[in-house]
Protein backbone atom coordinates (compact mmCIF):
# COMPACT_ATOMS: atom_id res chain seq x y z
CA UNK A 1 0.00 0.00 0.00
CA UNK A 2 0.85 3.42 -0.73
CA UNK A 3 2.56 5.83 2.08
CA UNK A 4 1.81 9.48 1.29
CA UNK A 5 4.97 11.75 2.53
CA UNK A 6 4.88 15.30 1.96
CA UNK A 7 7.01 18.08 1.81
CA UNK A 8 7.08 22.00 2.44
CA UNK A 9 9.88 23.35 0.58
CA UNK A 10 10.24 27.31 1.01
CA UNK A 11 12.12 28.74 -1.63
CA UNK A 12 13.44 32.19 -1.41
CA UNK A 13 11.43 34.81 -4.26
CA UNK A 14 13.51 34.00 -7.08
CA UNK A 15 10.66 31.62 -7.69
CA UNK A 16 8.42 31.46 -4.86
CA UNK A 17 7.33 29.23 -1.83
CA UNK A 18 7.33 25.38 -3.40
CA UNK A 19 5.92 22.31 -1.67
CA UNK A 20 6.77 19.06 -3.21
CA UNK A 21 4.39 15.63 -2.83
CA UNK A 22 5.41 12.46 -3.10
CA UNK A 23 3.59 8.69 -3.11
CA UNK A 24 5.77 5.98 -2.52
CA UNK A 25 5.10 2.40 -3.00
CA UNK A 26 7.14 -0.36 -1.95
CA UNK A 27 10.12 2.42 -0.93
CA UNK A 28 10.18 3.98 -4.66
CA UNK A 29 8.13 7.16 -5.66
CA UNK A 30 5.40 6.63 -8.12
CA UNK A 31 3.96 10.12 -8.12
CA UNK A 32 4.19 13.16 -7.86
CA UNK A 33 3.18 16.97 -7.46
CA UNK A 34 5.05 19.97 -7.49
CA UNK A 35 3.42 23.10 -6.14
CA UNK A 36 4.45 26.65 -6.11
CA UNK A 37 2.17 27.72 -3.43
CA UNK A 38 2.78 31.80 -3.55
CA UNK A 39 1.75 34.35 -6.08
CA UNK A 40 4.06 37.29 -6.82
CA UNK A 41 2.55 38.80 -9.85
CA UNK A 42 5.23 40.77 -11.75
CA UNK A 43 3.67 40.61 -15.05
CA UNK A 44 0.83 42.27 -13.98
CA UNK A 45 2.55 44.84 -11.52
CA UNK A 46 4.26 45.75 -14.79
CA UNK A 47 1.03 46.46 -17.32
CA UNK A 48 0.46 50.79 -17.68
CA UNK A 49 4.04 51.51 -16.73
CA UNK A 50 6.42 53.29 -18.74
CA UNK A 51 8.51 50.82 -21.15
CA UNK A 52 11.97 51.36 -19.36
CA UNK A 53 10.04 50.51 -16.17
CA UNK A 54 10.53 47.17 -16.92
CA UNK A 55 14.42 47.59 -16.81
CA UNK A 56 13.95 48.78 -12.99
CA UNK A 57 11.66 46.07 -11.88
CA UNK A 58 12.25 42.74 -13.61
CA UNK A 59 15.91 42.88 -11.88
CA UNK A 60 13.92 42.75 -8.80
CA UNK A 61 12.54 39.32 -9.66
CA UNK A 62 15.46 37.48 -8.43
CA UNK A 63 17.85 38.48 -6.24
CA UNK A 64 20.88 36.53 -7.27
CA UNK A 65 20.46 36.72 -11.18
CA UNK A 66 18.72 39.83 -11.22
CA UNK A 67 21.56 40.75 -14.46
CA UNK A 68 19.41 37.98 -16.40
CA UNK A 69 16.41 39.35 -16.07
CA UNK A 70 17.97 42.98 -16.83
CA UNK A 71 19.12 41.63 -20.07
CA UNK A 72 15.93 39.89 -20.63
CA UNK A 73 14.33 43.00 -20.61
CA UNK A 74 16.96 45.27 -22.19
CA UNK A 75 16.68 42.81 -25.55
CA UNK A 76 13.19 43.23 -25.68
CA UNK A 77 12.85 46.45 -25.97
CA UNK A 78 15.88 46.34 -28.47
CA UNK A 79 13.70 44.43 -30.64
CA UNK A 80 10.64 46.72 -30.19
CA UNK A 81 12.69 49.77 -31.26
CA UNK A 82 15.25 48.48 -33.68
CA UNK A 83 18.21 49.52 -31.66
CA UNK A 84 21.45 47.62 -32.38
CA UNK A 85 23.85 47.39 -29.16
CA UNK A 86 27.70 48.21 -30.56
CA UNK A 87 30.28 45.25 -30.54
CA UNK A 88 31.45 47.21 -27.35
CA UNK A 89 27.93 47.06 -25.40
CA UNK A 90 27.43 43.37 -26.27
CA UNK A 91 30.83 42.41 -25.00
CA UNK A 92 29.81 44.58 -21.59
CA UNK A 93 26.44 42.94 -21.28
CA UNK A 94 27.83 39.32 -22.47
CA UNK A 95 30.86 39.75 -19.45
CA UNK A 96 28.12 40.70 -16.84
CA UNK A 97 26.18 38.06 -17.38
CA UNK A 98 28.54 35.51 -17.18
CA UNK A 99 29.80 37.09 -14.23
CA UNK A 100 26.73 36.26 -12.38
CA UNK A 101 26.84 32.72 -13.70
CA UNK A 102 30.30 31.96 -12.35
CA UNK A 103 29.38 33.17 -8.62
CA UNK A 104 26.13 31.04 -8.70
CA UNK A 105 27.27 27.91 -10.64
CA UNK A 106 29.94 27.58 -7.81
CA UNK A 107 27.90 28.63 -4.83
CA UNK A 108 24.90 26.42 -5.72
CA UNK A 109 27.35 23.31 -6.37
CA UNK A 110 29.91 23.28 -3.50
CA UNK A 111 27.46 24.90 -0.55
CA UNK A 112 24.36 24.35 -1.81
CA UNK A 113 23.58 21.46 -3.34
CA UNK A 114 27.28 19.36 -1.66
CA UNK A 115 25.38 20.19 1.85
CA UNK A 116 23.59 16.94 1.76
CA UNK A 117 26.96 15.07 1.51
CA UNK A 118 27.80 15.89 5.05
CA UNK A 119 23.75 14.61 5.61
CA UNK A 120 24.44 11.25 8.50
CA UNK A 121 22.31 9.50 5.82
CA UNK A 122 25.84 8.53 4.66
CA UNK A 123 27.73 8.18 7.84
CA UNK A 124 28.89 4.80 6.26
CA UNK A 125 30.38 6.31 2.69
CA UNK A 126 34.23 6.12 2.82
CA UNK A 127 34.19 9.82 1.81
CA UNK A 128 31.95 10.89 4.63
CA UNK A 129 34.15 12.21 7.10
CA UNK A 130 35.94 14.21 4.21
CA UNK A 131 32.63 15.49 3.26
CA UNK A 132 31.71 16.89 6.23
CA UNK A 133 35.03 18.62 6.37
CA UNK A 134 34.61 20.37 3.40
CA UNK A 135 30.99 20.85 3.15
CA UNK A 136 29.16 20.70 6.49
CA UNK A 137 27.23 24.08 6.58
CA UNK A 138 28.82 27.44 7.76
CA UNK A 139 31.49 25.46 8.87
CA UNK A 140 33.57 23.12 5.99
CA UNK A 141 36.58 24.42 4.53
CA UNK A 142 35.74 24.62 1.04
CA UNK A 143 32.45 26.30 2.12
CA UNK A 144 34.48 29.23 3.53
CA UNK A 145 36.68 29.57 0.17
CA UNK A 146 33.82 29.54 -1.58
CA UNK A 147 32.27 32.51 0.06
CA UNK A 148 34.99 34.16 -0.09
CA UNK A 149 36.03 33.97 -3.81
CA UNK A 150 32.48 33.98 -5.10
CA UNK A 151 32.22 37.09 -3.13
CA UNK A 152 35.27 38.72 -5.19
CA UNK A 153 34.44 37.60 -8.20
CA UNK A 154 31.17 39.41 -8.37
CA UNK A 155 32.85 42.76 -7.99
CA UNK A 156 32.83 42.63 -12.15
CA UNK A 157 29.78 43.58 -12.15
CA UNK A 158 29.52 45.99 -9.63
CA UNK A 159 32.68 47.77 -11.66
CA UNK A 160 31.17 47.74 -15.24
CA UNK A 161 27.79 47.98 -14.25
CA UNK A 162 27.86 50.09 -11.23
CA UNK A 163 26.42 47.82 -8.44
CA UNK A 164 25.22 44.45 -8.01
CA UNK A 165 22.46 43.08 -7.65
CA UNK A 166 19.40 45.26 -8.63
CA UNK A 167 21.57 46.81 -11.69
CA UNK A 168 19.78 48.85 -14.56
CA UNK A 169 23.06 49.96 -16.57
CA UNK A 170 21.77 48.14 -19.81
CA UNK A 171 19.23 50.00 -21.70
CA UNK A 172 18.19 49.84 -25.33
CA UNK A 173 20.88 50.22 -27.74
CA UNK A 174 23.77 49.22 -25.07
CA UNK A 175 25.11 50.43 -21.40
CA UNK A 176 24.58 53.09 -19.50
CA UNK A 177 28.72 53.77 -18.97
CA UNK A 178 32.27 53.62 -20.76
CA UNK A 179 34.74 51.53 -18.87
CA UNK A 180 37.75 53.03 -18.06
CA UNK A 181 41.65 51.25 -18.92
CA UNK A 182 41.31 51.12 -14.80
CA UNK A 183 37.81 49.75 -15.17
CA UNK A 184 38.81 46.75 -17.57
CA UNK A 185 42.29 46.10 -15.71
CA UNK A 186 40.56 45.78 -12.04
CA UNK A 187 37.83 42.95 -14.02
CA UNK A 188 41.08 41.85 -15.17
CA UNK A 189 42.46 40.81 -11.79
CA UNK A 190 39.16 39.19 -10.02
CA UNK A 191 38.82 37.41 -12.97
CA UNK A 192 42.74 36.11 -13.27
CA UNK A 193 42.28 35.47 -9.32
CA UNK A 194 39.14 33.20 -9.52
CA UNK A 195 40.17 31.47 -12.43
CA UNK A 196 43.79 30.36 -10.27
CA UNK A 197 41.59 30.07 -7.11
CA UNK A 198 38.91 27.51 -9.41
CA UNK A 199 42.18 25.51 -11.20
CA UNK A 200 43.72 24.76 -8.08
CA UNK A 201 40.66 24.53 -5.80
CA UNK A 202 38.05 23.11 -8.10
CA UNK A 203 39.27 21.16 -11.10
CA UNK A 204 42.62 20.15 -9.66
CA UNK A 205 44.10 20.70 -12.98
CA UNK A 206 44.65 23.86 -16.03
CA UNK A 207 41.51 24.87 -17.98
CA UNK A 208 43.35 23.82 -20.89
CA UNK A 209 43.99 19.85 -18.92
CA UNK A 210 40.10 19.93 -18.12
CA UNK A 211 38.76 20.58 -21.83
CA UNK A 212 40.39 17.58 -23.04
CA UNK A 213 37.75 15.39 -21.42
CA UNK A 214 35.65 14.27 -24.05
CA UNK A 215 33.93 11.24 -23.08
CA UNK A 216 33.43 9.22 -19.92
CA UNK A 217 36.26 7.08 -20.53
CA UNK A 218 38.38 10.31 -21.09
CA UNK A 219 36.90 11.28 -17.53
CA UNK A 220 37.74 8.04 -15.87
CA UNK A 221 41.09 8.58 -17.22
CA UNK A 222 41.45 12.21 -15.66
CA UNK A 223 40.28 11.46 -12.65
CA UNK A 224 43.06 8.49 -12.42
CA UNK A 225 45.48 10.35 -13.36
CA UNK A 226 47.25 11.85 -10.07
CA UNK A 227 46.05 13.15 -6.41
CA UNK A 228 45.23 16.61 -7.83
CA UNK A 229 42.37 15.71 -9.69
CA UNK A 230 41.17 13.47 -7.35
CA UNK A 231 41.15 15.74 -4.04
CA UNK A 232 40.00 18.76 -5.94
CA UNK A 233 36.57 19.23 -5.57
CA UNK A 234 35.72 18.45 -9.03
CA UNK A 235 37.16 15.06 -8.34
CA UNK A 236 35.54 14.45 -5.23
CA UNK A 237 31.96 15.12 -6.40
CA UNK A 238 32.61 12.69 -8.93
CA UNK A 239 33.42 10.19 -6.34
CA UNK A 240 31.00 11.24 -3.95
CA UNK A 241 28.20 11.10 -6.21
CA UNK A 242 29.23 7.95 -7.66
CA UNK A 243 29.25 6.27 -4.39
CA UNK A 244 25.75 6.54 -3.40
CA UNK A 245 24.38 6.33 -6.85
CA UNK A 246 23.51 10.37 -8.31
CA UNK A 247 24.19 8.43 -11.87
CA UNK A 248 21.33 6.49 -11.88
CA UNK A 249 18.34 8.49 -10.24
CA UNK A 250 16.62 11.62 -11.40
CA UNK A 251 16.29 11.13 -15.14
CA UNK A 252 12.94 12.74 -16.17
CA UNK A 253 11.77 13.13 -19.66
CA UNK A 254 14.79 13.53 -21.62
CA UNK A 255 14.02 16.49 -23.18
CA UNK A 256 16.21 19.65 -23.26
CA UNK A 257 15.78 23.66 -24.10
CA UNK A 258 18.25 26.12 -24.46
CA UNK A 259 16.93 30.19 -25.78
CA UNK A 260 20.37 30.73 -27.04
CA UNK A 261 22.75 33.47 -25.14
CA UNK A 262 25.69 35.55 -25.24
CA UNK A 263 25.86 36.98 -28.72
CA UNK A 264 28.78 37.09 -30.60
CA UNK A 265 30.02 40.83 -31.65
CA UNK A 266 31.23 41.52 -35.15
CA UNK A 267 34.32 42.11 -33.75
CA UNK A 268 35.60 39.23 -31.58
CA UNK A 269 38.17 36.46 -32.65
CA UNK A 270 35.59 33.90 -29.93
CA UNK A 271 33.82 31.34 -31.90
CA UNK A 272 30.43 29.64 -30.92
CA UNK A 273 30.10 25.79 -30.77
CA UNK A 274 28.37 26.16 -34.18
CA UNK A 275 27.31 28.16 -36.81
CA UNK A 276 25.39 30.95 -35.29
CA UNK A 277 25.09 33.97 -33.70
CA UNK A 278 25.61 32.87 -29.95
CA UNK A 279 28.37 31.70 -27.62
CA UNK A 280 25.55 29.39 -25.75
CA UNK A 281 23.20 28.01 -29.03
CA UNK A 282 20.01 28.24 -28.91
CA UNK A 283 17.88 24.50 -29.18
CA UNK A 284 15.65 21.65 -28.32
CA UNK A 285 16.88 18.54 -27.95
CA UNK A 286 14.81 14.82 -27.30
CA UNK A 287 17.30 12.80 -25.94
CA UNK A 288 20.47 13.99 -28.00
CA UNK A 289 19.01 14.72 -31.03
CA UNK A 290 18.81 18.37 -31.35
CA UNK A 291 16.76 20.56 -33.45
CA UNK A 292 16.57 24.46 -34.10
CA UNK A 293 14.76 26.41 -31.59
CA UNK A 294 11.71 28.11 -32.47
CA UNK A 295 10.34 30.51 -29.71
CA UNK A 296 6.82 30.10 -31.56
CA UNK A 297 6.56 27.04 -30.12
CA UNK A 298 6.75 28.00 -26.70
CA UNK A 299 3.44 28.23 -24.86
CA UNK A 300 2.14 27.81 -21.28
CA UNK A 301 -0.64 25.80 -19.80
CA UNK A 302 -2.95 26.51 -16.54
CA UNK A 303 -5.04 23.57 -16.44
CA UNK A 304 -3.27 22.69 -12.97
CA UNK A 305 -2.46 26.23 -12.21
CA UNK A 306 -4.59 28.55 -9.94
CA UNK A 307 -5.32 30.60 -12.51
CA UNK A 308 -8.17 31.26 -14.81
CA UNK A 309 -8.31 28.46 -17.63
CA UNK A 310 -8.06 29.06 -21.23
CA UNK A 311 -7.92 25.70 -23.76
CA UNK A 312 -4.51 24.55 -24.17
CA UNK A 313 -1.37 26.49 -24.20
CA UNK A 314 -1.15 29.66 -24.59
CA UNK A 315 2.35 31.27 -26.44
CA UNK A 316 3.37 34.24 -23.87
CA UNK A 317 2.26 37.14 -26.26
CA UNK A 318 -1.59 35.67 -26.12
CA UNK A 319 -0.66 34.39 -22.17
CA UNK A 320 -2.96 35.55 -19.19
CA UNK A 321 -2.28 35.85 -15.77
CA UNK A 322 -4.95 36.25 -13.55
CA UNK A 323 -5.34 34.71 -10.27
CA UNK A 324 -8.15 32.20 -9.28
CA UNK A 325 -7.85 30.67 -5.96
CA UNK A 326 -11.09 29.83 -4.60
CA UNK A 327 -10.23 26.89 -2.31
CA UNK A 328 -8.02 23.14 -2.79
CA UNK A 329 -9.65 21.93 -5.64
CA UNK A 330 -8.51 18.68 -6.55
CA UNK A 331 -7.16 19.62 -10.18
CA UNK A 332 -5.31 22.88 -9.48
CA UNK A 333 -2.23 22.86 -7.10
CA UNK A 334 0.03 25.32 -8.00
CA UNK A 335 0.63 29.05 -8.49
CA UNK A 336 3.16 27.53 -11.49
CA UNK A 337 2.27 27.80 -14.76
CA UNK A 338 3.61 24.61 -16.89
CA UNK A 339 5.31 25.83 -20.33
CA UNK A 340 6.07 23.62 -22.60
CA UNK A 341 8.06 23.04 -26.43
CA UNK A 342 5.98 22.01 -29.03
CA UNK A 343 3.79 20.13 -26.51
CA UNK A 344 6.91 18.65 -24.75
CA UNK A 345 8.18 19.58 -20.97
CA UNK A 346 11.84 20.50 -20.82
CA UNK A 347 14.65 20.62 -19.08
CA UNK A 348 17.00 24.13 -18.94
CA UNK A 349 20.00 24.86 -17.28
CA UNK A 350 23.60 23.90 -17.69
CA UNK A 351 23.28 20.13 -18.64
CA UNK A 352 20.74 21.44 -21.29
CA UNK A 353 23.37 23.77 -22.68
CA UNK A 354 25.75 21.43 -22.80
CA UNK A 355 23.70 18.41 -25.06
CA UNK A 356 22.08 21.58 -27.18
CA UNK A 357 25.88 22.42 -27.80
CA UNK A 358 26.42 18.90 -28.42
CA UNK A 359 29.44 18.64 -26.33
CA UNK A 360 31.11 15.59 -26.55
CA UNK A 361 31.52 14.38 -23.13
CA UNK A 362 27.50 15.28 -21.73
CA UNK A 363 26.68 13.71 -24.92
CA UNK A 364 28.49 10.29 -24.27
CA UNK A 365 26.86 10.54 -20.63
CA UNK A 366 23.16 11.23 -21.59
CA UNK A 367 23.51 9.09 -24.77
CA UNK A 368 24.45 6.16 -22.34
CA UNK A 369 22.59 6.41 -19.03
CA UNK A 370 20.45 9.23 -20.33
CA UNK A 371 20.03 12.35 -17.66
CA UNK A 372 20.83 12.17 -14.21
CA UNK A 373 21.30 14.09 -10.72
CA UNK A 374 25.14 13.19 -11.42
CA UNK A 375 24.83 14.96 -14.99
CA UNK A 376 23.09 17.44 -14.04
CA UNK A 377 25.59 18.81 -11.52
CA UNK A 378 28.80 17.95 -13.19
CA UNK A 379 27.38 20.35 -16.33
CA UNK A 380 27.37 22.82 -13.63
CA UNK A 381 30.64 22.75 -11.55
CA UNK A 382 32.50 22.58 -15.04
CA UNK A 383 30.93 25.29 -17.02
CA UNK A 384 32.88 27.78 -15.77
CA UNK A 385 35.84 26.38 -17.55
CA UNK A 386 34.02 27.05 -20.84
CA UNK A 387 33.31 30.47 -19.48
CA UNK A 388 36.35 32.10 -18.38
CA UNK A 389 38.61 31.83 -21.56
CA UNK A 390 35.71 33.85 -23.51
CA UNK A 391 35.52 36.56 -20.32
CA UNK A 392 39.52 36.95 -21.02
CA UNK A 393 38.89 37.76 -24.79
CA UNK A 394 36.16 40.42 -24.37
CA UNK A 395 38.03 41.77 -21.47
CA UNK A 396 41.11 42.03 -23.57
CA UNK A 397 39.15 43.33 -26.74
CA UNK A 398 37.68 46.33 -24.84
CA UNK A 399 40.61 47.91 -24.34
CA UNK A 400 40.53 50.96 -26.32
CA UNK A 401 36.80 50.65 -27.05
CA UNK A 402 34.72 54.18 -26.82
CA UNK A 403 31.35 53.59 -28.37
CA UNK A 404 28.89 51.39 -26.12
CA UNK A 405 25.34 53.35 -27.01
CA UNK A 406 23.62 53.72 -29.82
CA UNK A 407 20.36 55.59 -29.16
CA UNK A 408 17.15 53.67 -29.60
CA UNK A 409 14.52 56.66 -30.17
CA UNK A 410 11.47 56.92 -28.04
CA UNK A 411 9.31 53.94 -27.36
CA UNK A 412 5.45 54.05 -28.09
CA UNK A 413 4.26 51.17 -29.89
CA UNK A 414 5.57 47.35 -30.81
CA UNK A 415 5.75 44.08 -29.62
CA UNK A 416 9.10 42.32 -28.76
CA UNK A 417 10.70 39.31 -26.69
CA UNK A 418 14.07 39.17 -25.03
CA UNK A 419 15.67 35.72 -24.74
CA UNK A 420 18.61 34.63 -22.90
CA UNK A 421 20.13 31.67 -20.65
CA UNK A 422 20.54 32.92 -16.64
CA UNK A 423 22.44 30.80 -14.42
CA UNK A 424 19.33 27.99 -14.35
CA UNK A 425 18.61 28.23 -17.71
CA UNK A 426 16.21 29.32 -20.49
CA UNK A 427 14.56 33.15 -19.32
CA UNK A 428 12.01 35.03 -21.35
CA UNK A 429 10.12 38.38 -21.50
CA UNK A 430 7.78 38.59 -24.18
CA UNK A 431 6.07 42.63 -24.18
CA UNK A 432 4.02 44.44 -25.49
CA UNK A 433 4.03 48.45 -25.68
CA UNK A 434 1.00 50.72 -26.83
CA UNK A 435 0.60 54.10 -26.55
CA UNK A 436 3.76 54.60 -24.89
CA UNK A 437 2.90 52.29 -22.06
CA UNK A 438 3.67 48.41 -21.18
CA UNK A 439 0.24 46.72 -22.72
CA UNK A 440 1.29 43.01 -21.96
CA UNK A 441 4.26 41.59 -20.05
CA UNK A 442 4.86 37.91 -19.33
CA UNK A 443 8.29 35.97 -18.18
CA UNK A 444 9.04 32.72 -17.93
CA UNK A 445 11.94 31.42 -15.75
CA UNK A 446 13.73 28.57 -15.72
CA UNK A 447 12.65 26.91 -12.73
CA UNK A 448 8.69 27.63 -14.32
CA UNK A 449 9.94 25.16 -16.57
CA UNK A 450 11.16 23.04 -13.63
CA UNK A 451 8.47 23.27 -11.49
CA UNK A 452 5.54 23.10 -14.09
CA UNK A 453 2.67 21.03 -12.68
CA UNK A 454 1.02 18.97 -15.25
CA UNK A 455 -0.43 20.48 -17.93
CA UNK A 456 -3.77 20.02 -20.32
CA UNK A 457 -2.41 16.92 -21.58
CA UNK A 458 -1.83 15.57 -17.84
CA UNK A 459 1.84 15.30 -18.42
CA UNK A 460 4.21 15.56 -15.25
CA UNK A 461 6.39 18.82 -14.91
CA UNK A 462 10.06 17.86 -14.83
CA UNK A 463 10.32 17.71 -11.38
CA UNK A 464 7.71 15.60 -11.00
CA UNK A 465 8.64 13.15 -13.71
CA UNK A 466 12.51 13.33 -12.16
CA UNK A 467 11.24 12.54 -8.81
CA UNK A 468 9.52 9.25 -10.03
CA UNK A 469 11.18 6.22 -9.74
CA UNK A 470 13.46 7.18 -6.62
CA UNK A 471 13.70 4.58 -4.59
CA UNK A 472 14.20 6.33 -0.51
CA UNK A 473 16.13 4.54 1.85
CA UNK A 474 14.98 6.17 4.94
CA UNK A 475 11.54 7.56 5.43
CA UNK A 476 12.25 10.00 8.23
CA UNK A 477 15.14 11.42 6.17
CA UNK A 478 14.31 11.03 1.88
CA UNK A 479 17.74 12.86 1.50
CA UNK A 480 17.23 11.45 -2.24
CA UNK A 481 14.27 13.86 -2.87
CA UNK A 482 16.18 16.84 -2.40
CA UNK A 483 19.43 15.53 -4.44
CA UNK A 484 16.87 14.99 -7.60
CA UNK A 485 14.88 18.75 -6.55
CA UNK A 486 18.36 20.48 -5.88
CA UNK A 487 20.50 19.23 -9.11
CA UNK A 488 18.15 21.50 -11.37
CA UNK A 489 19.19 24.30 -8.99
CA UNK A 490 16.46 25.68 -6.84
CA UNK A 491 18.59 28.73 -5.55
CA UNK A 492 18.55 28.16 -2.04
CA UNK A 493 19.06 25.78 1.04
CA UNK A 494 15.98 25.05 2.85
CA UNK A 495 14.79 23.44 5.90
CA UNK A 496 12.48 20.82 4.83
CA UNK A 497 9.54 19.48 6.90
CA UNK A 498 8.02 15.70 5.90
CA UNK A 499 5.21 14.61 7.18
CA UNK A 500 4.14 11.46 7.50
CA UNK A 501 0.06 10.63 8.52
CA UNK A 502 -0.24 13.99 10.54
CA UNK A 503 3.54 13.31 12.18
CA UNK A 504 6.29 15.48 11.83
CA UNK A 505 9.10 12.93 10.91
CA UNK A 506 12.48 14.64 9.72
CA UNK A 507 13.91 17.94 9.15
CA UNK A 508 16.67 18.48 6.93
CA UNK A 509 18.58 20.57 4.40
CA UNK A 510 17.35 20.37 1.07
Amino acid sequence: MSEKIKMSVPLNRVEGDLEIRVEIDGGVVSDAWSSGTMFRGFENILVGRGPLDGLVITPRVCGICGTAHLTAAALALDMISGAKAPPGAVKVRNLTLMTETLQSDIRHGLLMFAADFANPAYKKCSLFREAVRRYEPFKGETVIEVIKETKKVIEIIAILGGQWPHSSYIVPGGITSMPSTGDLLQCRHFLRRYRSWYENQVLGCSLERWLEVKSRSDLDMWLGENDSHREGDLGFYIRFAREIGLDKIGKGHGNFISYGSLPLPEDTEICGPREGGCLVPAGFARGTEVTPFEQERVTEHVAHSWFEDYDGGKHPFEGETRPYASGQESKKYSWAKAPRYDGFPAETGPLAEMIIAEHPLFADLVGRDGPSVFARELARLVRPAQTIPAMEVWLSELAGVEHFYASPGIITDGHGFGLTQATRGALGHWVKIANGRIEHYQIITPTTWHASPRDSDEIRGPWEEALVGTTIKDLSDPVELGHVVRSFDACLVCTVHTIRGGRNLARYKL
